[in-house]
């Protein structure tokens, strides 16, 4: 075993599906050579990198990543690791002399994986690397050279095995960027709606599209610009549209529940702006995705986003009308009216719109949401000029989940013809209606299944003689009131 060759991947164990995607996609952003001995769902992989330069350079990017270490031992049993440990120390003595001087402070921790470790059992563990040649004196907060120990007792905690399937131990050389996701949580950001982004999945995004410094990355369904955030933090200069005019501007219904109505400062800038982003900020626009705007030789970057599915926010468009009516007046405002934008053709819109405007080698990340009962990979969509990199899900409720789906651009599309979109049957389904529905009963049959039990509770409380307010009537009622009060004070 060779010293700085191999390193030790501890990632976090949540959000594992995306964690092969993001590992790929990373080593190509940074052009990284490597062999890896790697299993999907295990904590612990096995890498070799060129050198530690290389490794910190992945570190610098991972949000999947806990920390990485340089490799010195790992074995299946104690006996193993101890004799392999054993041999790195005699083998590399030379290069490890001068982490083991009366100057050199350190610390050793020991971590396990589904056990846990009184902390006698930690002293035990430590104690049994005796046979280390530490000169140094013991420091906790700031040491100069950190060790970690670690345990893997695999995966189901109802199943713990008698025996550490894997125990490794290595140099602690850098953590992920996993202080990311408290940095840009949601929980303290100036400007959320209903379908913000989770930071850590917008993150993953980011990665996944290669996000780099100087690259232009446009969302083109942008809301509350969640996405737009994650590209700017990896040095993206970012882009955003939206059809809907009351988001973009601030004046939708809160989604805080403390919150009655929205501050007069909120805006996708101010989130920019609140995590020193703002000159990463390019605009965003309200638009129509139906009917792009875009010039043909624009060109991005990445196209990352989070197209609606009809639940909580709806699919809309602007809808065409063969007998326009002409506007006499220019000074009144005019609202056009919308329509229903299927899932199916959005999709179908912004796999044409990702081959005409993207850089060759650009990438295309977005969701696709879907019933399970109804997946196979052919509902895919597909277009000639794009190649499916990775395809990754997340388990919603119930029989839903969605799909996060990275494509990368091989071959410039100059014609914007339909034909070259392959959409699978299964994706002209309604899938709000398919989201509502259980197995067996229908949204319309639970609604007055539902109807049927209020009304047998109220009849219920009537016997009892319980006085029986309409909430409704109470709610107009206080709200008039309110105004009146609002009117009187003006």
């Amino acid at each position: 075993m060779s010293l700085s060759k191999k390193y030790i991947l501890w990632f976090a164990q949540e959000h594992v599906e995306f964690r092969q995607a993001e590992f790929n996609s990373l080593m190509k952003l940074f052009n990284i050579q490597h062999i890896d001995y790697i299993n999907d769902n295990k904590p612990f992989w096995v890498i070799e990198f060129p050198d530690d330069a290389v490794a910190l350079q992945y570190a610098s990017r991972s949000i999947a990543l806990r920390a990485i270490l340089k490799l010195w031992s790992h074995g299946k049993n104690y006996e193993t690791f101890h004799k392999n440990l054993n041999h790195f120390i005699e083998q590399n003595q030379a290069h490890l002399s001068s982490l083991f001087t009366k100057e050199t402070s350190f610390k050793i921790t020991v971590e396990t994986y589904n056990k846990h470790l009184s902390q006698k059992e930690k002293i035990e563990r430590i104690e049994s690397l005796d046979y280390l040649p530490l000169k140094g004196c013991v420091d906790l907060q700031l040491p100069n050279v950190e060790w970690w120990y670690a345990e893997f007792w695999g995966l189901d905690p109802t199943n713990v095995p008698d025996k550490p399937e894997d125990i490794f131990f290595g140099q602690w050389l850098a953590n992920g960027q996993r202080h990311l996701i408290k940095e840009i949580s949601l929980k303290n950001r100036k400007f959320i709606g209903n379908t913000s982004m989770d930071a850590q999945l917008s993150l993953l995004m980011a990665n996944q599209a290669l996000v780099k410094p100087g690259d232009l990355v446009f969302d083109p369904f942008v809301g509350t610009g969640s996405l737009l955030v994650s590209a700017a933090k990896f040095g993206g200069y970012v882009l955003g549209a939206d059809i809907d005019f009351m988001m973009l501007h601030a004046r939708a219904r809160p989604s805080r529940i403390t919150q009655r109505v929205r501050d007069k400062d909120e805006s996708v800038r101010a989130n920019l702006e609140q995590y020193n982003c703002s000159d990463r900020y390019l605009d965003v626009v309200i638009a129509d995705f139906s009917n792009t705007l875009w010039r043909n030789d624009l060109k991005f970057d990445s196209i990352i986003t989070d197209p609606p599915y009809g639940i909580r926010e709806a699919t809309e468009k602007i809808e065409t009308k063969h007998n326009k009516t002409e506007i006499k007046n220019s000074a009144n405002l005019h609202y056009p009216s919308t329509s229903r934008y299927a899932l199916h053709h959005l999709y179908q819109d912004l796999l044409m719109f990702a081959s005409m405007h993207l850089k060759l080698g650009g990438r295309l990340v977005f969701w696709l949401p879907f019933c399970r009962n109804d997946y196979t990979d052919d509902i895919i969509p597909q277009h000639v000029s794009l190649t499916l990199i990775s395809n990754s899900e997340q388990i919603l409720m119930g029989r839903t989940s969605r799909r996060l789906l990275t494509y990368e651009k091989h071959v410039e599309s100059n014609h914007f013809v339909y034909d070259k979109v392959i959409l699978h049957p299964t994706l002209t389904l309604d899938f709000r209606e398919r989201y509502f529905e259980s197995d067996d009963v229908s949204r319309s049959e639970k609604r007055m299944h539902r109807a049927k039990q209020r009304e047998k509770g109220r009849l219920e409380a009537l016997k009892r003689g319980k006085v029986i307010t309409d909430g409704r009537s109470f709610k107009c009622t206080m709200n008039r009131q309110r105004f009146k009060e609002i009117e009187e004070n003006n």
